[in-house]
C-alpha cells in the first residue's frame, strides 16, 4: 500500500470480532456494533514540539491497540475500509 500517515497520525485496519457470542447465538450484522480494536498498518513520522523536533509516537506498525467508538475517520484505500486517527485517539496498545 502506497500512503503514509502525516504528523502523528495512523493508518489502522479494524479487528473484526467474532460472529458468535459465547453461548453460540449469532449476532446478525444489523446489529453488530464497529469493532474499537484494530491493528496499525501505518504510522506517520510523528507531532513537532514547540521547539521544532519530532517526538517519536509510542505505536508502531503492527501494534494491535484499542480506541474510542468514534475515534478517526473512515477511509476507502484500495477497496479496504480503514481508520485515520491521531495517535492521541488510541487508548492503548495490548500485548
Amino acid at each position: 500500500m502506497a500512503f503514509r500517515p502525516l504528523g502523528d497520525r495512523v493508518l489502522v485496519r479494524r479487528v473484526e470480532e467474532e460472529q458468535k457470542t459465547k453461548g453460540g447465538i449469532i449476532i446478525p450484522d444489523t446489529v453488530k456494533e464497529k469493532p474499537q480494536e484494530g491493528e496499525i498498518i501505518a504510522v506517520g513520522p510523528g507531532a513537532r514540539d514547540d521547539s521544532g523536533k519530532i517526538q517519536p509516537l509510542d505505536v508502531k506498525t503492527g501494534d494491535r491497540i484499542l480506541f474510542g467508538k468514534w475515534s478517526g475517520t473512515e477511509i476507502k484505500l484500495e477497496g479496504e475500509d480503514l481508520l485515520i486517527m491521531k495517535e492521541s485517539d488510541v487508548l492503548g496498545v495490548l500485548d
